[in-house]
């Protein structure tokens, strides 16, 4: 059975997060995105460690579901810290996932963090000044099943290989703790293939998960496994994700690395971005202001790669670049992401019921239409012009600009002719 799981998410409780984050909207939401595993997010947060202890229960092993609600998707108990101290000659400041398998492991890692002085009342993502070795061996002593995971690992600000605060290799960061190290999550900004051209990361599994921080983010990024029903449990997905086998560990879902806003180099205030070789040039300063660039993913990869882009490793985990349904349709239409009329035609699309190859009708999802549902039925369900964008994003066809110093980038599925033509086209009525 594929199950798509998206393990990093935040609640209402971290700052700058959506209000609507609460675990029933969660469970809705991830089932309208074809999501079967979704991570809470946030558990070292008392207020939402108590709203998640009235709202969910155990329904497979280390696994919970929504108390007495609909929702199919399954629940991980999951958090992020965010760890700033000094080493070295840096001050560092590193972001790290935990997944735990139960209740009873949560509440030991919080009486862990919290002996050591860590304030857990204030942010979803708690900001304290535990050493990343520190905070392995605190999870560890809590409960030996449960995991940390370097968070965004590429993010110049918060990234265990950040260009401002990161080390040169997880071993630098965690000590002797590197050894519970066994993934890293390889953020918006970077995919596996780029990840591929640094030889050290090849015993790291790579995973993908969204970091939402409102609803209709979840699964930007996400995780796809392959799962024995019977099997289902906590102990099951990490063991996956710690094997790297592409027999189990089917694929990631990936942002285009491009759309993420720290992919390239640059200056935000300046609206000025460039590609290593150019920074390189200028020097790492801005040409229009004359401050220091903020050095991208891109650039730090380069920065560590021993390999040419696009080695890819034996028996690599694959990946698939996905942009979100909402996103296309905007494109399409050429109007806001948030606007009334993408809205509408979102929700149309993923609440239309399509025939299985048994000619049964089932309701669909983001997911299916992204990457399974043909272009005759994408079409039926929206229209023809929809249906080509999401086949041209599922191929790769797609123009991308990067974003960098906090700027998302920016994709081009069609042209301003290409789009008039298409949506000229006769019979493209819409259902919805």
């Amino acid at each position: 059975m594929r199950i798509i799981s998206d393990l990093q998410i935040h609640s209402k409780y971290s700052r700058a997060c959506s209000q609507d984050l609460n675990p029933k909207s969660i469970g809705l939401w991830a089932d309208k995105k074809g999501i079967g595993i979704i991570g809470t997010g946030d558990f070292t947060h008392p207020k939402w460690l108590a709203e998640l202890k009235g709202a969910l229960e155990e329904v497979k092993p280390g696994l919970y579901g929504l108390r007495g609600q609909s929702a199919k998707a399954l629940f991980m108990l999951t958090g992020e810290v965010s760890s700033i101290y000094k080493q070295g000659d840096k001050v560092r400041r590193v972001h790290n996932m935990i997944l735990v398998p139960n209740f009873k492991a949560a509440d030991a890692i919080i009486k862990g963090l919290e002996k050591v002085g860590a304030n857990l009342k204030a942010d979803g993502r708690p900001i304290m000044g535990v050493h990343c070795d520190k905070l392995v061996e605190i999870v560890m002593e809590a409960d030996s099943s449960a995991v940390v995971i370097p968070a965004h690992a590429w993010t110049p600000h918060f990234g265990v290989f950040g260009s401002l605060s990161g080390f040169n290799t997880i071993e630098e960061a965690f000590g002797e703790q590197a050894k519970h190290i066994f993934a890293i999550e390889t953020g918006l900004s970077s995919d596996p293939k780029m990840n591929w051209q640094i030889s050290a990361l090849d015993k790291y599994s790579l995973v993908s998960n969204s970091d939402a921080h409102s609803l209709r983010k979840i699964g930007r990024e996400a995780n796809v496994f392959e799962i024995n029903p019977g099997k289902l449990s906590y102990s099951e997905i990490i063991r996956i994700i710690k094997s790297k086998n592409p027999g189990e560990f089917l694929y990631t879902l990936e942002f285009f690395p491009e759309e993420g806003k720290y992919h390239l180099d640059g200056h935000r205030d300046c609206k000025f971005s460039c590609q290593p070789a150019k920074t390189k040039k200028l020097k790492g300063i801005c040409p229009v202001c004359g401050k220091k660039l903020l050095v991208g993913v891109l650039n730090r990869i380069d920065a560590l790669a021993d390999r040419e882009h696009g080695f890819t490793p034996p028996r690599a985990v694959p990946f698939k670049s996905v942009i979100p349904l909402e996103e296309i349709i905007a494109e399409t239409l050429d109007v806001g992401a948030q606007s009334k009329k993408v809205v509408e035609r979102y929700e149309g699309m993923v609440n239309s019921e399509v025939r299985s190859k048994n000619q049964e009708l089932r309701k669909t999802n983001e997911f299916e239409i992204l990457l399974d549902l043909s272009e005759e039925d994408i079409s039926t369900i929206s229209n023809a012009a929809i249906a080509q964008a999401v086949i041209r994003v599922r191929e790769g066809k797609v123009k991308l600009e990067g974003g960098y110093d906090g700027v998302f980038g920016k994709i081009e599925i069609f042209t301003e002719e290409e789009r008039e033509k298409v949506l000229a086209k006769p019979k493209q009525i819409s259902l919805f």
